[in-house]
């Protein structure tokens, strides 16, 4: 029998804030960001609902900057970039490995890709200043 998931203000109110953040948000910001509407929320029942988002597939984790793993509610295939500088995590536009690309790799190495995510590294506009 699978187990019901009963509403949560808290539940709902992380993934508000998960969805309307463009910072990629870490398990401690939300934590900050929410305490105040949110008194009692701690940081587990954060990392506990980001986990169930995931398995969900309602958001993915980006990457681990600074410690911290950042989050997306834009589960589609995208580019980002991360700041060596600041942390930011930025969406970048544009085209992923094409199916062409794709089917050369997986000949190659024996493989057969499911995903794809690719991470740019280096300075943000605001760091190089």
């Amino acid at each position: 029998m699978e187990k019901r998931q009963n509403y949560s203000q808290k539940r709902e109110a992380i993934y508000r804030a998960i969805c309307s953040s463009a910072c990629h948000p870490s398990a401690e910001w939300l934590l900050t960001t929410l305490k105040r509407d949110y008194p009692d929320l701690s940081l587990g029942t954060v990392y506990r609902n980001i986990a169930r988002f995931k398995e969900q597939g309602a958001v993915v984790a980006v990457a681990v900057v600074n410690g911290q793993e950042r989050i997306d509610a834009n589960v589609e295939p995208h580019m980002h970039f991360i700041c060596r500088g600041c942390g930011a995590v930025l969406d970048i536009e544009g085209e992923l490995a094409d199916d062409a690309s794709l089917a050369q790799i997986e000949q190659r190495y024996g493989l057969k890709v499911e995903s794809q995510n690719l991470l740019l590294y280096g300075m943000c506009a605001e760091c190089r200043k």
